[in-house]
């Protein structure tokens, strides 16, 4: 798959504000996706510490969207130089993900990304930035509530296809979202190019009864923890 380079991916930190708020201006929050849906992906990354180096791995699945098939899968795997910095996870978190896109033969016509998007304090959550690499609609599901300017959220009611708006200063950042009945809703949030209505839609109809996560990010979530345990096995030898 081809990617869009847009900014070199290891920046010094003072220039990590900078950029997102260069980027946040050009934050297209309109459909840009076609009628018709053929591929999907799902992107998950992890982390661990060993040997004093922390090291990341970077799983991204592609779904048929009609048949919830598998159709690829791509990985990467290195050690992490950007520190934990809240508001500033997309910068761990990209080297992998580009290096694991370049490794598609297919071209997914949306990603969906375990993490936020739109929801985040500069609207540049992993999804959202990694976009402009993607050139592709992006959607942020995201397990946990990433908290914004000390905004709190209301719970949806216990029904799937339950939402609240998350709004902060009269801006609508995203949605907490129930996607089972009796269980955790997820918060989710435009990446870029496409909008809210939509993004839920698409989430709904990306669901099964094995877990509170569209498909495609769950098994992303799923490869990457497999990953995950090879690769710490693999060094403990």
């Amino acid at each position: 798959m081809e990617i869009h380079e847009i900014h070199p991916l290891h920046i010094e930190e003072e220039k990590f504000e900078a950029i997102q708020q260069f980027y946040a201006d050009r934050i297209c929050l309109e459909n840009r996706l076609d009628q018709t849906i053929s591929l999907c992906a799902g992107v998950d990354a992890a982390y661990w510490e060993q040997d004093g180096v922390e090291w990341g791995v970077c799983s991204i699945v592609v779904l048929d969207y009609k048949t919830k098939k598998i159709v690829e899968k791509a990985s990467s795997a290195g050690k992490i130089t950007v520190p934990y910095l809240p508001g500033f996870l997309s910068f761990r978190e990209l080297p992998l993900v580009v290096e694991a896109a370049k490794k598609l033969v297919s071209r997914p016509d949306l990603f969906l990304f375990d993490g936020n998007g739109y929801l985040h304090p500069r609207h540049m959550g992993i999804a959202t930035h990694a976009s402009f690499f993607l050139d592709t609609p992006t959607i942020g599901v995201a397990k946990s509530y990433f908290r914004v300017k000390e905004v709190d959220f209301a719970m949806p009611e216990d029904e799937k296809g339950a939402y609240t708006n998350i709004v902060i200063e009269n801006e609508v950042y995203g949605r907490v979202l129930r996607t089972s009945k009796n269980v955790k809703p997820v918060f989710i949030s435009c990446g870029n190019y496409i909008d809210l209505q939509t993004t839920t839609e698409i989430v709904l109809t990306l669901l099964n009864e094995k877990s509170r996560l569209p498909i495609p990010v769950r098994l992303a979530d799923l490869e990457t923890k497999r990953l995950k345990r090879e690769l710490i096995a693999g060094e403990s030898q």
